[in-house]
């Protein structure tokens, strides 16, 4: 029974009784208490218990329901918050509790402590909004970019990552952007950035942005190969003695570094290059002895096994021994070991 209709039929009730009990008895009643004596008529003494019985249950009644009122008020609201807290957490942003409900207090912190995805599968719920946002970032999973328009996304989360790489790939101009301020971006989104630069870019470009990049060895070998591929646009001595030096390439990456220039690289350019770098850095003397051998300048390489011992440099020793006994070989021939 609703609170009005409570109202309604115990005031009918308390009407009919009260007339019921005037046409009985229409006289009064006195009560007397010590000094005190109240004289009514007969009808209020019988109608004021119900009265008073009347205004307590209307009163009980409109505490209790004020009381479920709010509870199931709280628990409305904590269930929004608990859908805004799932949208928080698929988009992998930091959500405080801010419910006050016991049970979604304990769903709440149960998800906190997950990690939670979306199926590749169809999605659906009654929240537009929600399943906008599954349906972005399926999107993004899926290689696309979605603009910061459409999603909100924390700067720090892997979601805005993979958001940002999926942007690099798609616009190879965006690329440069990231390798201009290259501090401001984690490492592996600053790789991939300068990757996509390296294959969609001219050489002319690329020299304007690379020293923005710390490079690592893959970084540095990928350059190298688009200098060798575009050397009349390439990198001088200079230029390339400043990428290769942090680098602590061991005696096989001096090699192969050697090998990948021998083609395009004029003589000169290439002596010049890999003697400095054997005078400054002596693992990249066996370069530099490769590099020579490729020349035919076996006299120069004689001198410099000379100045070692014996035991040292065995393979281009034994290169010479085979091209003093007529043995066309190149060190590419012969079993090479660092």
């Amino acid at each position: 029974m609703g609170l009005k209709a409570y109202i309604g039929f115990s005031l009918l009730l308390i009407v009919v009784i009260g007339i019921t009990a005037f046409g009985i008895e229409g006289g009064n009643y006195e009560v007397k208490f010590f000094d005190f004596s109240l004289n009514l008529p007969v009808v209020a003494w019988v109608l004021l218990p119900m009265i008073v019985l009347f205004v307590l249950s209307l009163l009980h009644l409109i505490f209790y329901g004020s009381v479920n009122y709010f509870k199931n008020r709280a628990y409305l609201k904590d269930e929004e918050t608990i859908l805004e807290s799932l949208k928080t957490f698929l988009l992998q942003k930091e959500e405080k509790n801010r419910l006050s409900t016991n049970g979604f207090k304990t769903v709440f912190n149960i998800l906190s402590q997950l990690k939670l995805d979306v199926k590749d599968n169809t999605f659906t719920s009654s929240s537009e909004e929600l399943n906008k946002i599954v349906s972005n970032i399926k999107d993004i999973k899926a290689g696309k970019f979605v603009s910061e328009k459409e999603i909100k996304l924390d700067s720090n989360s892997e979601l805005a990552k993979q958001n940002l790489i999926n942007k690099i790939n798609e616009q190879a101009d965006y690329s440069l952007d990231i390798l201009k301020r290259s501090e401001q971006y984690p490492e592996e989104v600053v790789k991939i950035a300068f990757f996509n630069v390296l294959e969609n870019k001219a050489m002319t470009t690329i020299k304007k942005v690379y020293e923005n990049v710390k490079l690592d060895k893959e970084m540095a070998y990928k350059l190298f190969l688009k200098d060798s591929e575009n050397i009349e646009f390439g990198f001088t001595k200079d230029e390339l003695l400043k990428i290769i030096k942090p680098l602590n390439y061991s005696k096989k990456e001096f090699i192969t570094l050697a090998k990948l220039y021998k083609e395009v690289l004029s003589p000169d350019r290439i002596l010049e290059l890999f003697e400095t770098l054997s005078e400054e850095n002596e693992e990249a003397l066996d370069a530099y002895l490769y590099i020579l051998c490729e020349l035919e300048m076996i006299d120069s390489v004689r001198d410099i096994l000379s100045g070692h011992d014996k035991n040292e440099l065995v393979a281009f020793r034994a290169l010479i021994d085979l091209k003093e006994a007529g043995k066309q070989y190149s060190l590419d021939n012969i079993s090479y070991n660092n």
